[in-house]
């Protein structure tokens, strides 16, 4: 009788073993069965979410669909959403995407970097180039990141060829000092006098930031005529080293200068800076009448009056 209650108590040990690994088996069954989801390039990405309607209309009115779709290419794109786009002059936009799409394609290239950068690459004050040419800035303030003036409302999302940040405004690059300045009224003559000198591919350089305290057309025209026009025409040596003294490396907004202040210029010798009644003086004579125009590769702060080393 023990004997026959010994079998049996085996036989239902086995039983219970071979129902668990049945089970178990049947459970990592299911699991194979279970795919992963399809990790999709960039522009499918874009064009699964209802936020990014406006923004694949611009990929593929630029021609950039296939582009941003290579699987051979990785990329990062700062993506702004339909909202974003919305708060953009319609008119304007609506140009752009029917007949204007070199500008677009400037635009949007502004918003796409070469290589994957997560989140976590990104760090505050950090400059990226663009593979329009023209570099973002990255800011991170109180946990938040921004790229120029647009934040970051969604990261990292992955792509088969790169990554997706979701961003909350379109970013337009902007120009850098000669092409800013060409395009003020006020700076003709300064303009002339860089390219007499040699100075406009120095000053467009993406890769470089200036602070450059620029005179007025009115400010070089309180100089003696012959003068100037000798300068120009005869004299670059001269002109490039005045041009220089003008002009400071990195780029230094009005909140950092502060009074008597001493900034070394390209030039070599230095400015001094005062502050008198809120006004901002360079080497106590020229005043600054227009600070902080923000260019892509530095700043421009306007002068009433050339300044001589």
């Amino acid at each position: 009788m023990g004997s026959i209650y010994k079998k049996n108590k085996k036989a239902g040990v086995i039983a219970v073993i071979l129902c668990i690994l049945l089970s178990v088996g049947a459970l990592s069954g299911c699991v194979e069965e279970q795919k992963e989801p399809e990790v999709k390039n960039i522009v499918d990405t874009a064009s699964a979410d209802p936020d990014f309607e406006t923004l694949v209309t611009a990929i593929v009115a630029a021609d950039l669909d296939e582009t941003l779709s290579d699987e051979n290419a990785q990329f990062t794109v700062f993506a702004p959403t339909d909202t974003a786009f919305a708060a953009l002059d319609p008119e304007f936009l609506a140009n752009l995407v029917d007949n204007d799409t070199a500008n677009l394609t400037k635009i949007l290239t502004y918003h796409v970097v070469s290589g994957k950068k997560m989140s976590t690459d990104l760090s505050d004050g950090m400059r990226v180039k663009t593979v329009q040419g023209k570099y973002i800035t990255i800011a991170i303030e109180n946990g938040n990141v921004y790229v120029d003036n647009a934040m970051v409302t969604t990261a990292d999302i992955t792509c088969s060829n790169g990554v997706i940040h979701v961003i909350n405004a379109v970013i337009i690059p902007k120009d850098n000092i000669v092409e800013t300045a060409i395009e003020n009224a006020d700076f003709e003559t300064l303009v002339t006098a860089i390219v007499a000198a040699d100075l406009d591919e120095t000053l467009s350089d993406e890769n470089a930031q200036f602070t450059v305290f620029a005179p007025t057309d009115t400010a070089f025209a309180a100089l003696d005529p012959v003068f100037l026009a000798n300068l120009v025409d005869n004299d670059t040596a001269n002109l490039t080293k005045i041009l220089t003294y003008h002009v400071v490396s990195g780029k230094i907004m009005s909140s950092d200068l502060s009074n008597n202040m001493t900034v070394t210029t390209v030039e070599g010798t230095t400015i001094t800076i005062t502050i008198d009644d809120g006004k901002v003086y360079v080497n106590d004579d020229a005043m600054v009448i227009s600070p902080d125009i923000e260019c892509s590769n530095g700043v421009i702060h306007v002068i009433d009056k050339v300044i001589f080393p």
